[in-house]
């Protein structure tokens, strides 16, 4: 059976900035809880977090797995309740992409 390239899940964030540009303490803390949650997705054997990215006004979160459907229902209640907006999420499945607005 040949191996399905692993699916992208992209989350990104624009927090409020900090007096630097980027996102504030409290802000950052708040999407290191929510990397903490989705370890859901690991113990649902769905994919997994794979780090974050501040700068430039924005926090975004990566996480990959054979699914990025899959890896969007799991992860989706945490990425709903965090409160930055505009956020959207990005599922790359190979060469095919498709955003979702949060």
């Amino acid at each position: 059976m040949p191996s399905a390239s692993p699916a992208a899940f992209v989350c990104d964030f624009r927090p409020q900035t900090a007096a630097g540009g980027g996102a504030d303490a409290d802000q950052r803390e708040r999407v290191y809880e929510a990397e903490q949650v989705m370890a859901a997705a690991e113990e649902a054997g769905v994919g997994e977090d794979d780090g974050n990215e501040f700068g430039g006004g924005k926090a975004v979160v990566y996480a990959y797995g054979p699914d990025a459907d899959t890896l969007f229902k799991v992860l989706e209640p945490t990425l709903r309740s965090l409160p930055f907006r505009p956020a959207r999420v990005v599922l790359r499945r190979g060469d095919i992409e498709s955003r979702v607005d949060l």
